[in-house]
């Protein structure tokens, strides 16, 4: 499977400059790469996800052998380059991969999605040849030689800031060939899981957000800890927990970029991140939607199925519009992306859209299913639980309305 996803990035590759051309609006109008992309992902999930995901939200369990499964499949170093052992796929076939996996296991969704998005991608980005070897090239392959994961983790929210991404109190001071680093970063996925970090840290006060800096940092590093793992509504098989550096120390070439850079850095990750958590969303909506279809067909009331009912067919018909407006969104922000143009607010369009497509589809399914949808014993309600999250982390709603604004008044503003 992993050499077939690495076959298709040549032909992904030359699709790419005209792909805007096209407006694809179901997974059977896309091109036949993508379409194998979204086959090889839902057969996965179908067959090893979905049936563990009620077992390893159960016991808060990593799902380390089908994050290994995710590896094989290249799906951990999904958009890097072949030569650092990346699939070298583009930005739609990661969003359509995106969703498949998250409609299987959504923890599963978000350990991929804060490894592809949030750690390799500013690397890749930002890094040098230097840095995209040592950091880049074995976490993309993820796997190891005796069985461990190399997976990152991505330390930009602190306790006493999360939106506020420019208000960073950690701090690194340059000491002869080496940074200094102080602080706790918070909410971080995958902490308890990685083995390196990008952390984002002050270097200069007095320039606020052109003060800050972007690092990769050794999570063995003497000085560098974590914190306990969050007991979170859901997502329940991903850790979270604080990254804590008392005098961590790392040598001098593992700034990203330049000095200053990371608030830029910072940005410019997230807007590709939103596409990350636009699909996980749309994943949950889409398990949401199964659940319920599915429940109503087999539901008898009055004598006949309760998807007879104008009311329930009301709600199914809601769902559906409401996941399938965000995903265009995604897709066309996705596209965007892959054909180099400005996508800041599509990102957040697609982000906010399909976050609360997916909170409005777990909640009328619970409601579609009654009390069995309030049991644990059926999945709509792991869904309900799991939703909740896309709306908060990687950009809150209230933080999209601003990013989609401030674009949009900007742009009336220079046309003036």
């Amino acid at each position: 499977m992993a050499f077939l996803v690495r076959s298709l990035s040549s032909k992904l590759a030359r699709r790419a400059a005209t792909s805007l051309r096209a407006s694809y609006t179901t997974h059977s109008m896309l091109p036949e790469e993508h379409r194998m992309i979204y086959e090889m992902c839902r057969k996965f999930a179908d067959e090893e996800l979905a049936p563990n995901a009620h077992e390893w939200d159960k016991k808060h369990s990593f799902p380390k052998e089908a994050v290994a499964q995710l590896a094989e499949l290249g799906l951990m170093g999904i958009n890097i380059p072949g030569e650092y052992n990346g699939s070298e796929l583009d930005a739609l076939s990661y969003a359509i991969a995106m969703e498949e996996i998250s409609r299987g296991c959504a923890s599963v969704g978000v350990i991929m999605s804060a490894h592809n998005s949030l750690y390799l991608y500013p690397i890749q980005a930002f890094g040098t040849p230097e840095q995209h070897e040592q950091w880049i090239a074995p976490y993309a392959k993820c796997t190891t030689g005796n069985g461990d994961l190399k997976v990152g983790c991505f330390g930009l929210s602190e306790p006493g800031n999360g939106s506020d991404a420019g208000a960073a109190s950690t701090t690194a001071k340059l000491e002869g060939d080496e940074w200094v680093l102080n602080g706790t970063k918070a909410w971080i996925t995958n902490a308890h899981e990685s083995s390196a970090a990008v952390v984002f840290a002050t270097t200069d006060k007095s320039l606020k957000h052109k003060g800050i800096s972007a690092f990769v940092v050794p999570m063995d590093s003497p000085g560098f800890s974590l914190g306990a793992k969050e007991d979170k509504l859901g997502i329940r098989a991903s850790s979270t927990a604080n990254l804590i550096m008392d005098q961590v120390r790392i040598p001098k070439d593992c700034l990203i970029g330049k000095q200053g850079e990371g608030f830029k850095i910072a940005m410019q990750t997230l807007d590709g991140g939103r596409i990350g958590v636009a699909g996980q969303a749309l994943g949950i909506a889409s398990a949401s939607i199964d659940c319920a279809v599915k429940y109503a067909l087999e539901r008898h009331a009055f004598g006949k199925p309760i998807s007879n009912l104008q009311s329930i067919q009301n709600k199914i018909s809601a769902m559906v519009v409401a996941r399938d407006s965000a995903r265009l969104l995604t897709w066309r922000a996705a596209q965007l992306k892959d054909s180099k143009q400005k996508y800041t607010r599509e990102a957040a369009m697609a982000k906010l859209a399909a976050s609360e497509a997916a909170t409005m589809c777990a909640h009328q399914a619970i409601q579609i299913l009654g009390g069995m949808g309030y049991v644990s014993d059926m999945p709509a309600e792991r869904h309900y639980r799991d939703a909740r999250i896309t709306e908060i982390y990687e950009g809150t709603s209230e933080i999209q309305h601003l990013v989609i604004a401030g674009d949009v008044i900007k742009e009336y503003k220079s046309a003036a």
